[in-house]
């Protein structure tokens, strides 16, 4: 890794707060733009608008989806932008090169009776052979909490216990660039996350833990969903994000304006919110179409 690339992945970590996660992205975009060029890279310098353009057309013959090319090349720019800042580089080729438009997926979300049924899970299922009896209650709160407020994985595995206001029924969320936001949690959630505090003895530092104490990573939550979901009958795999997704998606549908849900989502532009009303749309025309005799 050249000292520029270390420099860059050190700013992103101390300067720019960027997660682990979106740390690891960036490095891995560079290296696939470095296997890439394999003997022909000199330095990065040196790299051209042509350059890139040439790895563009690579990727697109490759067939990767257009998100994935985007999110490459976002971290491509990232860097670029950080040598230009930063390390005195007089300009970034990747601005040359135009992206092609992304694709305007829908988010796939659980319906509410769905979305009921994950969240009895943690419940219902046995104790655990193994391990402390509190876990089946962290899990209980994890998906209440995630329902209940649309929080990113990332802003959920940062709570601490001092972040929750018992009393107001809110949380502090540090969200993405350190932005700090209030956050309503429902009555629910809020229950769930007193009965798991109980049972697990949970007073200070990390709210939600492993069983050695330690703050629980994105892995483990990976491992938890796919637990419940193969005990439920819902027949499409779930990730936080979607469990994020289903929130915002409920609240529209039940009347939430859209201005409110971005204000709870996080979300620094209307237009990140606004495909969410996209799939309200679909949804309603798609019972117009089943229950209209005329549709």
């Amino acid at each position: 890794m050249t000292d520029d690339v270390t420099y860059f992945l050190e700013f992103q970590k101390t300067e720019k707060d960027a997660s682990l996660l979106t740390i690891r992205n960036y490095q891995a975009a560079l290296d696939k733009y470095l296997d890439w060029r394999g003997n022909a890279f000199d330095c990065w310098r040196k790299e051209t608008g042509e350059d890139f353009r040439a790895y563009l057309y690579a990727l697109m013959k490759e067939g990767l989806k257009r998100s994935t090319i985007r999110l490459r090349f976002a971290a491509l720019r990232s860097f670029y932008k950080y040598l230009v800042l930063r390390r005195g580089l007089a300009k970034s080729p990747v601005m040359e090169v135009q992206m092609p438009k992304s694709e305007r997926g829908l988010p796939v979300v659980l319906n509410v009776r769905q979305m009921e049924e994950l969240l009895e899970m943690p419940l219902k299922s046995d104790a655990p052979s193994r391990g402390p009896q509190w876990l089946k209650y962290r899990d209980a709160a994890i998906l209440e909490l995630f329902y209940s407020s649309g929080l990113r994985i990332s802003e959920l595995l940062s709570l601490d216990v001092k972040d929750v206001d018992f009393t107001e029924e809110v949380l502090k969320v540090k969200g993405k660039g350190r932005k700090e936001r209030m956050v309503p949690v429902g009555g629910a959630a809020m229950r769930a996350m007193q009965k798991y505090r109980q049972e697990a003895v949970v007073t200070n530092g990390p709210l939600f833990r492993s069983v050695r104490g330690t703050r629980i990573t994105q892995q483990a939550v990976d491992q938890m969903l796919k637990k419940y979901l193969k005990m439920s009958g819902i027949p499409f795999g779930v990730s936080p994000h979607k469990l994020r997704h289903s929130f915002a998606t409920h609240l529209l549908d039940a009347g939430a304006d859209l201005r409110s849900v971005q204000e709870l989502l996080g979300h620094a532009s209307l237009s990140t919110t606004q495909i969410y009303t996209h799939v309200t749309k679909e949804r309603l025309k798609k019972v117009y179409d089943e229950a209209h005799p005329r549709a």
